[in-house]
């Protein structure tokens, strides 16, 4: 996601848009003070449709940032709140007022600042300020059309369940310990229960940070707080419930996010990963179960899929270890396309990670003996720290660190690829990228040769669409204990290309070929290797030997040529590679297309491919008796110097 891909729909000062239910084309923005605009996204048009007073009524108030709700009953039907609440069943082309002045009504003017009601001739510049007394949250029920429930910047909460033909008010100073003063921030109707609604409030600015926040099952009548486990100080901002768990809520804050797992009862921080900031918004896309913040200067952050957390319990939380169930994987060929040429001032944003994202919960990890170390050295706060002694010191490097292991497996039962990451208590994510590698060779030093590059690593491909079993395992000081699974996860390839690949049958037998045959050539590499770093070293030998010198100095001179005659066999010319020179293609250069080439697809290996191997065999075979003999003639080298007076040489 690029900074091209975003673009601004409506100037002013940002506000919360809104966008119709099934139609992205048709979206509602606002600039201050309730200045909404319909925007048809289809040729970028805007019409204003901000309702206003009739004749013979007061001015309209609107608030800095005006809510405004689009219908979950019908997608024309918006509602937007000035002191009171409208309706239209056009998308704004008409409006209708279905309250009467649900605020306190009062001139802002006579109202007292810094403790005394202050001079008109002092500075009053409110041009550019909100308007006071007016309605500033608005929800509507997903189960009747006719509960809608309204809050203000003047501490009052209203709601009807007639649509708004009559309307209950309840002042917020009849909440428990709370001030007249709070603002209401937000107020959500709850989206399973017709009794059930939210009530976020805030009084910062009359230097007052406490967490209010409040719930009725009742319609209204009573309303308890549900702020445990929020600390002190910590000012609310917005409140969304899971469409599909009831008891799940996420909470956004002055300071990140919280979620609760029992419909507001307790709450628990979730902001691993996320700076500490205002997070002023919160929003779910219901399809992919993904939950969108949005921070106050901090831009945008996307949990991709919070589903594994409907299915926490605590008796589920109870097991050593538990797999989340995933959802489906989707199966496609990354294409990479576009320019990465286009200046300093681009950002791009991260995609969620192709594959399998799978979420699994680990009841208990040991502790390292370094951290062990640290928490006890914490908790001394201001008193001695001993000197924990050499010993320990040495342990602490050398100990071993403990994994996770996922182990994905085919319906026969055969591993198809695992997954490994650090052993950690509580929920973590890990992700599969929907491969299987048949495995050649890894060298312990990641240098390689001219002309050999590519040839080890693995053969990797993609998996075939179908079911898959996840388990989990913990590696614990050596020993690996199953604690989890089976889980299915379901692989779905999304995209067929229109051709289909006449060698396909031979595919699987082909990969196996090629990974055997490249497992072959990487230990050749690996030996050459080895063989010209002995060359190098018994060339700085040389001037060390005291016998025997004039044999020595031929025999080494001999194999030097036999190994740049080599090296050029199989890495081409140096002096064409120094200046970019093309040269023939090497043994790696006809594996690395016998792979496929450059880009990964689904298609497969044609009968070109194949034909790239078969060649890379054929100057492997011609090669590889030259390579044998040198490898002989290294040794015997290697022994006439020592004889000569040289040191021994160490691989």
């Amino acid at each position: 996601i690029s900074n091209a891909d975003w673009y601004v729909v409506l100037g002013g000062d940002g506000h919360q848009p809104a966008t119709e239910h099934g139609n992205p084309d048709i979206i509602y923005a606002q600039s201050q003070q309730g200045y909404i605009n319909r925007i048809d996204m289809t040729n970028g048009e805007s019409v204003s449709i901000r309702p206003q007073e009739g004749i013979d009524e007061p001015y309209e108030r609107f608030n800095w940032d005006s809510p405004i709700l689009v219908s979950y009953h019908d997608p024309k039907r918006l509602y937007f709140g000035t002191q009171r609440v409208w309706r239209s069943d056009n998308r704004g082309d008409s409006w209708d007022a279905i309250s009467g002045d649900l605020t306190k009504d009062e001139e802002r003017l006579s109202l007292p600042i810094m403790g005394r009601v202050q001079s008109f001739d002092n500075a009053w510049d409110v041009l550019a300020m909100s308007t006071y007394n007016t309605v500033t949250s608005l929800s509507e029920s997903r189960i009747d059309e006719n509960i809608l429930y309204a809050g203000t910047d003047d501490g009052i909460i209203q709601f009807t369940k007639d649509g708004g033909k009559n309307w209950t008010k309840m002042t917020v100073d009849n909440l428990p310990n709370t001030p007249s003063s709070a603002f209401v921030n937000d107020i959500k109707a709850d989206l399973h229960d017709t009794e059930t609604a939210y009530v976020l409030l805030d009084n910062h600015k009359f230097g007052d940070y406490k967490p209010y926040m409040f719930k009725t099952t009742n319609g209204g009548k009573k309303w308890v707080s549900i702020t445990n486990g929020i600390p002190d100080g910590t000012l609310l901002w917005r409140i969304v419930q899971d469409h599909v768990n009831p008891n799940l809520l996420f909470l956004g804050t002055e300071y990140g996010v919280y979620i609760s797992l029992d419909q507001g009862e307790n709450w628990h921080k979730f902001s691993n990963g996320l700076p500490t900031i205002p997070v002023r918004d919160i929003a779910v896309q219901k399809r992919e179960n993904d939950l969108v913040l949005a921070t106050f200067g901090r831009s945008f952050y996307i949990l991709d899929d919070y589903s594994p957390l409907r299915d926490m319990t605590e008796e589920m939380l109870s097991n050593d270890g538990v797999i989340f169930k995933p959802r489906k994987a989707l199966q496609f060929n990354q294409v990479y396309g576009g320019t990465s040429s286009d200046g300093g001032q681009t950002y791009y944003a991260n995609n969620p990670q192709y594959g399998a994202s799978i979420t699994y919960f680990v009841k208990d990890a040991p502790a390292s003996m370094k951290s062990k170390r640290v928490k006890s050295e914490k908790a001394k706060k201001n008193g001695d720290i001993p000197f924990p002694g050499w010993d320990a010191l040495d342990n602490e490097t050398s100990e071993q660190k403990n994994q996770v292991i996922l182990v994905v497996k085919n319906k026969d039962g055969e591993i198809v690829s695992k997954i490994s990451g650090p052993l950690r208590k509580g929920v973590s994510r890990v992700n599969w990228n929907l491969t299987s590698s048949i495995p050649t060779t890894v060298k312990a030093s990641s240098r390689s040769s001219r002309g050999w590059r590519g040839s080890g690593g693995g053969i990797r491909t993609q998996v075939d669409p179908g079911v898959y079993d996840l388990f989990l395992n913990k590696r614990v000081n050596g020993v690996v204990t199953e604690i989890a699974g089976p889980v299915e996860l379901q692989v779905e390839k999304i995209r067929r290309g229109t051709l289909e690949n006449p060698m396909a049958e031979k595919h699987e037998q082909y990969y196996a070929d090629l990974a055997e045959f490249s497992s072959k050539v990487s230990e050749y590499q690996h030996r050459f290797e080895k063989a010209n770093a002995r060359v190098s070293t018994y060339q700085r030998m040389l001037m060390q030997i005291t016998s025997n010198i004039p044999e020595a100095s031929k025999s080494l001179y001999e194999l030097t040529e036999t190994m740049s005659m080599l090296e050029k066999k199989v890495g081409g010319s140096e002096a064409k590679a120094e200046i970019g020179e093309k040269d023939f293609l090497t043994i790696s250069d006809r594996l690395m297309n016998a792979r496929g080439g450059w880009y990964p697809n689904s298609y497969g290996p044609t009968q070109l491919h194949m034909q790239s191997f078969d060649i890379a065999k054929e100057m492997f075979k011609r090669v590889k008796p030259e390579m044998d003999a040198y490898f002989e003639n290294v040794i015997r080298v290697g022994k006439i110097l020592e004889e000569a007076g040289a040191p021994i040489v160490l691989d």
